[in-house]
């Protein structure tokens, strides 16, 4: 009976001994394994066995990248503008022995770090180089901060300023500015539009006139042509009349008169206005020009058909026998009696 019990016991210890002396490392973690309280290996994911009551797990360290929020801070610039900055930081574990034993509270470590080189950095800037060169102070800050690091085995990653909030005052002192920056664009914009506009109109009105000018021109120059060539053409119309008249003498005259003479009478019964017409002269004035006409022809049809010693040809207004047999209708001329 007793034999029975110190063997369930012995197993009961061996048990005991056996989960102890068993640790499982889940993945993303690493544990410090201290022997006798000193440091010795770091265990990596997955089983591992450690003497019981020698060995003990340490720490375990989370080696994933982590996310630290830096909590809002005043801070005031180098023209003494009062900011108000929030921040965030990306760091990650490289070295499980050196992060847990090498410095005490890593997260509130990298914290009071942040912090004290974030009122440095932002302490040395202007407010518009604050607002303005954001990239450059995470540059500086990632560069600080991970320098300082580094002995803790662990890396910084990223160093992001969300967020940067001036004073009240300074915010609608800004929105004035931008406002009246806006307006001044806007006007010089609108001013730059009308000079171009009445650049453009002077130029086609530049052109316009161009245009107008060498039209003139090209229609005086034709103008000129015109009347140039109807000189001409006068001139030799009364060269040729002239020869006409030197050859034939008076006849050729009467033939003109009396054909201008008609022209003016024609006029007269064309008038759609004219009612009664009343002859400035004599009517057989005009017949006697036609008997003028008449004996010029038969002359010249006589002159073509004997051409020696042609007879004199009539150089007065007589009328033609053809002509004198028909009845001369002269116009009734009111009497001075019947006028009044």
């Amino acid at each position: 009976m007793g034999g029975t019990i110190i063997s369930i016991l012995a197993i009961l210890v061996l048990v005991i001994f056996l989960m102890m002396s068993v640790r499982v490392v889940k993945q993303g973690f690493v544990y410090t394994i201290e022997r006798l309280g000193r440091f010795t290996a770091a265990a990596e994911p997955g089983l591992h066995i450690i003497v019981p009551f020698i060995d003990r797990v340490g720490h375990k360290i989370n080696m994933m990248e982590q996310v630290l929020d830096i909590p809002g801070q005043e801070i005031i610039t180098k023209d003494n503008a009062m900011v108000g900055v929030d921040a965030v930081v990306f760091f990650q574990v490289l070295d499980a022995g050196k992060a847990a034993y090498e410095v005490s509270g890593l997260h509130n470590a990298i914290l009071a770090l942040t912090t004290t080189n974030l009122r440095t950095v932002m302490g040395s800037m202007d407010l518009d180089e604050t607002l303005s060169k954001r990239d450059e102070i995470n540059a500086r800050l990632l560069s600080v901060v991970d320098h300082a690091t580094s002995p803790w085995g662990i890396k910084i990653t990223r160093v992001e300023i969300k967020d940067i909030r001036p004073p009240l005052d300074i915010s609608e002192a800004m929105a004035r500015q931008m406002k009246a920056e806006r307006l001044k664009r806007a006007e010089i914009l609108e001013a730059e539009g009308d000079r171009a506009s009445r650049i453009l109109r002077a130029e086609g009105e530049k052109q316009s006139a161009i245009l107008k000018a060498e039209g003139q021109k090209e229609s005086a120059f034709r103008t000129a042509e015109a009347r140039e060539r109807e000189a001409e053409a006068e001139a030799k119309a009364t060269e040729l009349v002239s020869d006409a008249i030197a050859a034939s003498g008076n006849q050729a005259i009467n033939y003109f008169v009396a054909q201008e003479y008609t022209k003016a009478v024609g006029k007269f019964a064309d008038s759609p206005n004219a009612k009664t017409i009343l002859f400035p002269v004599e009517a057989t004035q005009l017949i006697g020009s036609l008997g003028g006409i008449g004996e010029l022809v038969r002359g010249g049809l006589s002159d073509a058909h004997t051409p020696a010693n042609p007879a004199p040809a009539d150089t007065g207004t007589s009328i033609p026998q053809e002509r004198q047999r028909e009845p001369v209708r002269r116009p009734s001329v009111p009497s001075s009696a019947s006028r009044g």
